[in-house]
């Protein structure tokens, strides 16, 4: 399994990863589909039960699909798991189910990528409760500096909601966050990592190559404390 390389830009999460020569993927996978990690140069991935698609009735087959999972060496990472008040099954359902992932990542030693709409405060609780040692990475945030400290204070990184981070309005979030938490992603929407590279080193005051080597440093420690 090929690693990022210095220079590499890394799309921390993503959906439908291509071979693309210098960009390196972390692809997701759900357990309800059944699309399975393919050996490609430059994309390991991650395995896990999204919100929107958890029901009483799929549960146990969806949770049984990631324990058969997980000790696949192309799976360095459980998730996307978590909570969504929008979209999902019941509030205990998700609960019940995050949990079961964490454990799973716990005794695999694989960090945990989450998915959390408008439940920062079930999300923090269980970090809490769980007190895990793997690290969590919040994808797709896009919320205030009191926030992402929050989280960043129990230790998780995150990854910035892709439209979000190309807005001017984006940067005073981006400066306010310490850079050795966080990562960028494109989610599968077709934006260009380079892009949000660009975009982010810019706001930090960042050159591109010393930027790239930060997000590989941070890559680093967040996998590495799964081995």
């Amino acid at each position: 399994m090929k690693l990022p390389e210095a220079g590499d830009y890394i799309d921390i999460h993503t959906h439908g990863a291509t071979v693309l020569p210098g960009i390196f993927s972390v692809e997701t996978l759900m357990a309800h589909e059944e699309k399975l990690p393919g050996n490609y140069p430059g994309i390991i991935y991650s395995f896990g039960i999204h919100p929107w698609f958890l029901e009483e009735n799929n549960h146990d087959r969806l949770l049984s699909r990631v324990v058969d999972m997980v000790d696949n060496p192309l799976i360095v990472a459980i998730g996307e798991a978590g909570f969504d008040k929008i979209k999902g099954p019941s509030s205990e359902l998700q609960r019940k189910t995050f949990e079961e992932q964490v454990n799973i990542a716990e005794k695999h030693r694989k960090p945990v990528v989450i998915h959390c709409v408008r439940a920062w405060e079930e999300l923090l609780q269980e970090h809490k409760k769980l007190s895990p040692d793997m690290p969590w990475l919040v994808h797709g945030f896009r919320g205030k500096p009191e926030l992402a400290m929050q989280l960043i204070s129990r230790g998780m990184y995150l990854s910035f909601w892709f439209d979000y981070v190309l807005r001017p309005e984006s940067s005073k979030l981006i400066r306010s966050l310490p850079a050795d938490r966080i990562f960028l992603e494109t989610d599968g929407s077709g934006v260009d990592i380079r892009d949000i590279y660009n975009k982010v080193s810019n706001d930090l005051g960042f050159e591109l190559e010393i930027f790239k080597g930060q997000i590989l440093r941070n890559f680093n420690i967040f996998f590495n404390n799964g081995r």
